[in-house]
């Protein structure tokens, strides 16, 4: 199977998605991209974001007390599973954003794994954590 195609696709739904709040917060077509079982683990909440309107809910947050200056993603690594229907799509991000007054910078790296529901891949899981500092 050449995944050229499909790897592809999948790296620009992930980079679509995040267009919708790191360019302004578009909470519906944020959304669109979560499924309705979608789960995350995130670093600066305890336990896990379960179900879409919970996911949904953590990046609001987060786009209503930031904002942000500068997204950028790096080395976007696919890999396919069950046939072309689920896949995981990693990368490390950088992020310059404003909150509570102070400038922030923030490396890191997201994980997300994705389900196509039909025509359409939707995020199912997500992890993502601060990059380690050098030792």
């Amino acid at each position: 199977m050449d995944t050229t195609a499909l790897s592809n696709t999948l790296i620009d739904t992930i980079k679509a998605m995040n267009r919708c709040w790191t360019e302004g917060w578009h909470e519906e077509k944020f959304r669109q991209h979560i499924h309705p079982d979608a789960v995350a683990i995130v670093p600066g909440t305890p336990g896990r974001l379960e179900g879409q309107d919970a996911y949904v809910a953590g990046w609001r947050g987060f786009c209503e007390a930031a904002v942000i200056h500068e997204w950028r993603e790096t080395d976007h690594k696919v890999r396919i599973y069950s046939g072309g229907k689920s896949a995981v799509v990693t990368y490390f991000f950088t992020i310059t954003f404003a909150m509570g007054g102070q400038k922030m910078n923030l490396a890191g790296r997201d994980m997300f794994f994705l389900v196509k529901e039909g025509r359409k891949w939707l995020v199912a899981a997500d992890q993502y954590s601060p990059e380690p500092q050098s030792a």
